[in-house]
């Protein structure tokens, strides 16, 4: 069964699958890339584990003062002079706890040596937010200051966009392809969530052509094989992000879509 939206599904972020479609996306895509490469190309995914230390909630944790300290000293004196037995409170205090953060890319390889030619990234809700967007954007850095084409796609409508010098085109979801040929410039694909998802040239060495990228074929593929249609509560309410015309609009193409 497929998506009841043109292109990309606004549920797959609103109700917490993103994590799980990007896996599936990232495969479908570097697939579809793999299909079209000349011979002596590769697609390849990557992967990085990183752990990041969770942030306690402090709000909730009991923080030690003196009157508490004194206050349990009191006690011990006062309630029970004779028994010698120490009545103390405990402090309460988070665990230094981490969680496992996985980053996945496509990287296009020529051969025979195995020269790295693009990098390819779908960009996680992780790399828009906090240190992820930091640690994210010295990765950017390090990539651009290389002879290596960089793809870019942003299928998210939460977070901060990538850094450009320039305001991006209006839209809602955005594609960057930066030709190491071109550097500083990139062409950007921009559209809505009422259209379908475009195919994008991904850049090779010269003088081999660019390879065509067809984000709705490969979108549509992990859709499927992830099962999406059978999981996701379309009668949910999206978030406040969208404005009332979208969510409008989003509600009737479920109801035409999903009988």
């Amino acid at each position: 069964m497929l998506s009841p939206f043109p292109g990309m599904d606004p549920y797959l972020e609103a109700a917490g699958y993103w994590s799980d479609f990007h896996y599936w996306f990232i495969g479908a895509c570097c697939g579809v890339l793999a299909d079209r490469l000349p011979p002596n190309y590769d697609a390849r995914i990557q992967e990085h584990v990183r752990l990041i230390e969770v942030e306690p909630q402090t709000d909730k944790l009991v923080i030690p003062d003196v009157a508490v300290l004194q206050s349990a000293f009191a006690r011990e004196t006062t309630d029970s002079p004779s028994s010698g037995t120490a009545m103390l409170e405990p402090v309460t205090i988070p665990y230094a706890m981490t969680v496992e953060n996985r980053e996945t890319w496509i990287e296009i390889l020529r051969h025979p040596e195995r020269d790295l030619v693009a990098v390819v990234e779908v960009l996680s809700p992780d790399n828009k937010r906090g240190t992820g967007r930091d640690q994210y954007e010295a990765k950017r850095l390090a990539i651009l200051a290389q002879s290596v084409h960089l793809v870019e796609l942003d299928l998210l409508i939460g977070g901060q966009r990538l850094p450009v010098r320039q305001p991006l085109p209006q839209g809602h979801y955005y594609a960057l392809v930066g030709d190491s040929a071109r550097r500083p410039l990139c062409n950007v694909y921009y559209w809505t969530l009422r259209q379908e998802l475009p195919t994008i040239d991904v850049p090779l060495a010269p003088p081999d052509p660019p390879v065509p990228l067809d984000l709705a074929q490969a979108f549509t593929l992990a859709y499927q094989r992830g099962r999406y249609h059978r999981c996701i509560d379309y009668s949910a309410p999206l978030s406040a992000t969208w404005g009332p015309d979208d969510v409008a609009w989003c509600r009737r193409q479920v109801e035409a879509n999903t009988k």
